[in-house]
């Protein structure tokens, strides 16, 4: 008898403790459902909010902003992006004109010529919507290049201009190799494949080859400076080869047009003192979308692992 009221008040525990939990799971599973639901509301409140924000702020005739800031072709500027914010600033009816605000080092020789292509394609689709490049810090090597396209450059007195060359650069650690005594063991098909190896001697072929690809692609360069700065330029030995100057020396030299900052040339220049920037960023709804699949997904996991049997 004992024995049967034993078992009967452990089985009675038993059902009661997972009857507890199945509780707690259900709670659990409505707790994240509500959430959720409140979460997806606060979105599309926001996302509601913004959109109309957006149609009351956009402006009349304006200056379109482009910012080109940090390395080219980098994570900084990418050329599809600026390609694509170009072409929305062009077609919108309101864009007095088109600025492009550098800060740039330079970057891949490439995506520069890319945004200088299609600069020069839209300015003569659109002849009656100027480009204007206004420089802050630096404006070097690929960021000239973009520059150039312009119709016409504002420096800072103290901005630094030009750097009008070509390098590839690397390390060789032949001698080192030997010191510690690394013997280099390296495979190739194809005379070449080992192309300014590193860790192998230098091979005078090879660097003969590179300086002539770079000799091309710095003529490249110059030729395109020279397509957009015509004969503004005060072409000197020195002036592609590859050094800087300052914003006042450049427009001695032709490198740039005149003094000015963003909002000088919206409100003396283009007569349009809004600006409305088209530069290619995450947008509101895109940062939204992304917190609140994180929120989702710190609210669902506690129920997937659950349903997993993970602790």
């Amino acid at each position: 008898m004992a024995e049967g009221q034993e078992n009967w008040e452990r089985d009675a525990l038993e059902r009661l403790l997972l009857e507890q939990i199945r509780e707690q799971r259900k709670a659990r599973r409505w707790s994240i459902f509500f959430r959720s639901l409140l979460f997806i509301w606060l979105f599309l409140v926001l996302i509601m909010i913004a959109a109309k924000q957006d149609g009351e702020l956009k402006p009349g005739p304006h200056t379109a902003l482009i910012d080109i800031q940090g390395e080219i072709g980098g994570g900084d500027v990418v050329a599809d992006d600026i390609v694509a914010a170009l072409n929305n600033a062009f077609e919108d009816k309101r864009s007095k004109a088109v600025v492009l605000r550098i800060n740039s080092p330079g970057g891949s020789p490439v995506a520069a010529g890319i945004i200088y292509d299609e600069i020069r394609r839209l300015r003569a689709k659109y002849p009656n919507t100027p480009v204007y490049a206004v420089v802050e810090d630096l404006c070097a090597s690929g960021g000239y290049y973009i520059a150039a396209a312009a119709d016409r450059i504002y420096v800072d007195k103290a901005s630094l201009v030009g750097s009008i060359g070509v390098l590839m650069d690397g390390f060789g650690f032949t001698e080192s190799m030997k010191k510690l005594g690394i013997e280099r063991r390296l495979l190739t098909a194809g005379e070449n494949k080992g192309f300014l190896d590193p860790f192998s001697p230098e091979d005078p072929k090879q660097v003969a080859h590179a300086k002539a690809m770079l000799a091309e692609i710095h003529q490249q360069f110059i030729q395109a400076v020279r397509q957009g700065r015509g004969q503004r330029l005060k072409e000197t030995p020195e002036l592609f080869s590859g050094l800087v100057w300052n914003g006042s020396k450049s427009i001695e030299l032709g490198l740039a047009d005149a003094l000015g900052s963003l909002d000088y040339v919206a409100r003396e220049v283009v007569q349009a003192e809004d600006i409305l920037d088209f530069t290619p960023r995450e947008n509101l709804a895109d940062r939204l979308a992304k917190r609140l699949g994180s929120a989702i997904g710190e609210a669902v996991r506690p129920w997937a692992r659950d349903q997993l049997g993970l602790r």
